[in-house]
């Protein structure tokens, strides 16, 4: 990321640690996770700071933000609240990726007031079980055969809570590979931190209340844009497409040629649904 300016907001529950950069409409960033750090997204940043005064911050859990919790839905959708407020923001366009989406869908639901519209990147979605079975299916049949042994030792002992945050970090550099369009040509993984801690309890909640979330999703006037990869593990039409067609407000894009992680295969895309959310049209 280049060069940004700090901000700090606070909560009842700690701090939250955060960077803004850049000038044009505010647009605010959720990593996803649950339970990540936020720099893997610095491409994100760069990507939108051309056009937006573009925010982002690093989830409770993991610092420079407060190790503190709870790490309930109901406190990241307050954490969100808490850092527009700190940027004194009375609105603005809300960008999620994979975790980070499916709390950006739970936001606009709660407090549609506070958004110009909403994008979310590879969403769990929040109609059934939003993708996550498929997704799981999915990504574990991508893995060789020679390394699922110990990816399957690795899960074991995540679904057990007894990893450590360095065997949760080395499943996630076995499957990394498989999130791409083609895993031979994979970018190496970033350099990644992990809370176990905030990945249960945030993970642990992520199918409750859903149903209301959907009805508020289909009663909101807020834009919101979809944004997949038709070549993720994630199926979108389980996952994405379900979560869209709540609302007349709603869309999907497919990038054909990319995963989950969308800006790394297809620069450029996020950024160009990020203006024609707000109206506006990319130039090159």
């Amino acid at each position: 990321m280049s060069e940004h300016e700090q901000f700090s907001a606070v909560t009842e529950a700690g701090a939250l640690s955060g960077w803004v950069d850049g000038e044009g409409p505010p647009a605010l960033l959720l990593h996803g996770g649950p339970g990540l750090g936020y720099e893997y997204m610095d491409p994100v940043v760069d990507e939108l700071r051309t056009d937006f005064r573009v925010a982002t911050f690093q989830q409770r859990g993991l610092g420079p933000s407060t190790l503190q919790g709870p790490f309930t839905i109901t406190q990241a959708i307050d954490d969100i609240l808490s850092v527009l407020d700190a940027l004194d923001w009375d609105r603005a366009l809300l960008v999620g990726h994979s975790w980070g989406a499916h709390l950006a869908l739970r936001f606009t639901a709660a407090h549609p007031d506070r958004l110009l519209a909403m994008l979310a990147i590879e969403p769990i979605g929040i109609v059934g079980d939003g993708g996550r079975g498929p997704f799981q299916t999915e990504l574990l049949a991508r893995v060789p055969q020679d390394t699922r042994k110990r990816l399957d030792e690795l899960r074991a002992r995540e679904e057990a809570q007894e990893a450590t945050p360095e065997e949760t970090l080395e499943a996630m550099g076995i499957t990394w590979p498989f999130y791409f369009a083609d895993p031979d040509t994979a970018p190496p993984m970033p350099s990644k931190r992990f809370s176990n801690e905030v990945f249960a309890g945030l993970a642990g909640e992520m199918a409750i209340d859903t149903g209301a979330v959907a009805a508020a999703l289909a009663a909101t006037r807020v834009r919101y844009r979809v944004l997949v990869g038709g070549a993720s593990p994630i199926p979108w039409g389980q996952a994405a497409r379900p979560s869209a067609d709540l609302s007349p407000q709603a869309a999907v894009t497919v990038v054909p040629a990319a995963g989950h992680f969308v800006w790394l295969e297809a620069p450029g895309r996020v950024r160009a649904a990020a203006l024609n959310l707000l109206g506006h049209e990319a130039s090159s």
